[in-house]
């Protein structure tokens, strides 16, 4: 391939170069990919080290690739798919990814609840903040709130529900906490403990628990 590159003249080259772009755009969601490895790249170079129980922020806008049929704002499922960067910023800054992988384990979503309170207009900025609201032996609960710029009305707040796979959570989060804990011995602010599990967060869990019932049992 690279001696066939080689004996082309400029035009080819660039013929080609342009045919191998639109065959990878074709086949994969290139653009997803490229902003999910600059997001865990910026944090690994330009963004500091969080504790596990900090709130992250990651910035972004709504554009024209963003937008519903109506052209005005935010499509539905772009929500989500923004979660997916702000949940790279948070597992990068605070090392929940290296410490879940170190141990053998995979977080997959295994569940999204998402409240739309007001939509987001074309070309507006906003960002998401992002925080751990609970967990249990198996599960990780975030929180990502969208927030407008300017006035910092949450514009969709989105609750999700982590499993992760091979790794006794419980486990993991502790010794993250007593990691911190070791790291910085003059923190005078009292030592950081498991939350108490949220309202919505607790109803959510059990409104879960009998859909799964209700599959179980075929209905």
């Amino acid at each position: 391939m690279f001696e066939f590159l080689l004996t082309c003249d400029t035009y080819t080259v660039a013929v080609t170069a342009l045919l191998v772009i639109l065959l990878l755009y074709w086949v994969f969601e290139v653009h997803y990919f490229a902003r999910t490895l600059w997001c865990a790249t910026m944090c690994r170079i330009l963004k500091k080290y969080v504790h596990i129980l900090d709130t992250t922020s990651y910035s972004s806008a709504c554009l024209t690739t963003d937008v519903d049929f109506l052209l005005f704002h935010m499509n539905n499922s772009r929500y989500l798919r923004e979660v997916d960067f702000a949940r790279t910023e948070f597992y990068m800054r605070t090392g929940l990814w290296k410490a879940i992988r170190d141990k053998g384990g995979l977080p997959v979503q295994g569940g999204t609840s998402i409240r739309y309170r007001k939509f987001i207009r074309t070309f507006s900025l906003y960002s998401i903040s992002s925080r751990i609201v609970y967990w249990d032996r198996d599960s990780i609960y975030m929180e990502h709130r969208f927030v407008s710029r300017g006035d910092d009305f949450v514009n969709a707040i989105v609750h999700c529900r982590q499993r992760v796979i091979n790794c006794d959570v419980e486990m993991l989060m502790g010794e993250l906490l007593a990691k911190h804990a070791k790291e910085s011995p003059g923190d005078q602010e009292a030592p950081r403990m498991k939350p108490e599990c949220p309202l919505e967060i607790h109803h959510w869990m059990q409104a879960n628990m009998v859909s799964s019932a209700n599959l179980r049992n075929g209905n």
